[in-house]
This record gives C-alpha cells, sequence and structure tokens, in this order.
C-alpha cells in the first residue's frame, strides 16, 4: 500500500509540472484546443515521464505539508518554463503591432481565432504564420525536449532557486522587445526614409495635402515591406531555440 502512495505522489508531481507549463505554454494553452484534448495529453505525457524518470526524492510517509510544498515548488518551476516561452514566443506578435502603429493600424481590430480575444489584424496574421511554419519545422517537438530536459536538470520534487527562475523571466522579458524590434527594424528604417521623402516633398511642394498622401503611402508601403521580409521570420524560429536554450532554467 506504501509503494502505491508513493508511486502516486510521483506520479502527481509530474502531473503537476507538466500541467503547469502547459497551463501557459503557447500553442497547447489556446482556447482552440479542447479541453479534453489538453487534459487527454497532459496524463498520457505525464504518465510517460513519471514512468521513465522516478522521483528520486522519496515521499514514503511524508506529511502532508511536504507534500504541498513539493506540489508547490512543481507548478511554480512548470509556470515559470511556460512563461519564459510564451514571452519569447510573443515576440513575432509585439514586431506586428509594431509594424501596425507605424501604418497607422493602431485602433485596428479583429477576433484572434487562436486565442479567442481581439487582437490587431497584422499582428495575428503574423503569429499564424509563425505558427504554421514552427509547426511544420516540427517546433512542438520542442516543448516536449523542454519537459525532458527539466526532469534531467531538475528531477521531481528539486526546483532551481527563485531567483534562478526570477532571472530567466526579466531575461526573456528584455528578449521580448529585443526581438520584436528586430523583426520590425527594416519595415521602421523603410518608413524613416518615407518620412524623410515626404518632409523634402512637403517643402518642394507645401501647396500639397502630405497629410492625407501620407496615410495611404504608409498602408502601402507597410503591406510591401511585409511581404518582402515574410520569408525572414522563419529565421527567427532557429534563434527562438537558441533564446530558449539560454534563458530557460535547465
Amino acid at each position: 500500500m506504501d509503494l502505491i502512495i508513493e508511486k502516486l505522489l510521483s506520479f502527481v508531481m509530474v502531473l503537476t509540472r507538466i500541467s503547469a507549463f502547459f497551463l501557459v505554454a503557447p500553442i497547447f494553452s489556446w482556447k482552440t484546443i479542447p479541453v479534453r484534448t489538453k487534459a487527454a495529453m497532459t496524463i498520457l505525457l505525464s504518465i510517460f515521464f513519471a514512468t521513465i524518470m522516478p522521483a528520486p526524492i522519496s515521499t514514503k510517509n511524508a506529511p502532508i505539508l511536504k507534500v504541498i510544498l513539493l506540489l508547490s515548488n512543481e507548478a511554480i518551476y512548470g509556470l515559470a518554463l511556460g512563461l519564459i516561452v510564451v514571452l519569447i514566443f510573443t515576440a513575432v506578435s509585439l514586431g506586428g503591432r509594431i509594424i501596425e502603429r507605424q501604418m497607422g493600424l493602431a485602433m485596428a481590430q479583429t477576433l484572434n481565432p487562436l486565442t479567442g480575444e481581439q487582437g490587431q489584424p497584422l499582428g495575428v496574421l503574423l503569429e499564424i504564420l509563425f505558427i504554421l511554419m514552427f509547426l511544420s519545422a516540427n517546433g512542438h517537438h520542442l516543448f516536449l525536449l523542454i519537459i525532458s530536459k527539466s526532469y534531467q536538470a531538475f528531477p521531481a520534487g528539486t526546483m532551481p532557486t527563485i531567483a534562478t527562475l526570477t532571472l530567466g523571466v526579466t531575461k526573456a522579458s528584455s528578449m521580448l522587445l529585443i526581438a520584436g524590434l528586430r523583426i520590425a527594424a527594416p519595415i521602421m528604417a523603410a518608413f524613416l526614409i518615407l518620412m524623410v521623402a515626404l518632409a523634402v516633398l512637403a517643402r518642394i511642394a507645401p501647396e500639397m495635402n502630405i497629410l492625407f498622401i501620407s496615410m495611404s503611402m504608409r498602408v502601402a508601403l507597410g503591406f510591401i515591406m511585409v511581404i518582402l521580409f515574410l520569408p525572414l521570420i522563419t529565421d527567427f524560429i532557429g534563434e527562438f531555440t537558441d533564446w530558449m536554450g539560454k534563458l530557460l532554467p535547465l
């Protein structure tokens, strides 16, 4: 009976970390995936990892307080891993929002079919295209690799220090802004050239309505530049993997 209880507690610890990770991780946390599918996937993965990576910490005759503390640690570690991944993943959407503001489409809103929330059209489009490229490159296997490496570095019942987790989340937040600016940088440079050209045109022909002309030109230039630089988003997938390897506390 004690052996069954010990195995059950080990499984619950594994289930807690994986559930917390999938709760915030991109793709798996989206509302488009049915709850039953998420639950079945989480349980199956928990059974798999609990079988091949048993908990080294003995939970036999462990007091309730210790069990609650172990489960809390697993939940915190899983949430931290998922939060770091989602921060890096949001860089594409952030880049799209920066571009939209330069195009004058900051007020445009549309329904994001992935999350079920309101979003800006260009950011949603870039996010969907990046997800398709990410999945076509078997990027979802990367999430399973993260879970596997987390148990190799910190088996069930152990976790990094809170300072290490906080540092990882902080660096991922900084990387989110840097990556978003890098994605939008070429298009922002094109808009800068356009503004200089319009300023020169305003000096040459002051009777022209530059404000009216600039609105349509900014939208047209934005879409042209997005189409031209869209293939470069695939390069972000490789950088995405490198950043997670550096930022995740594994």
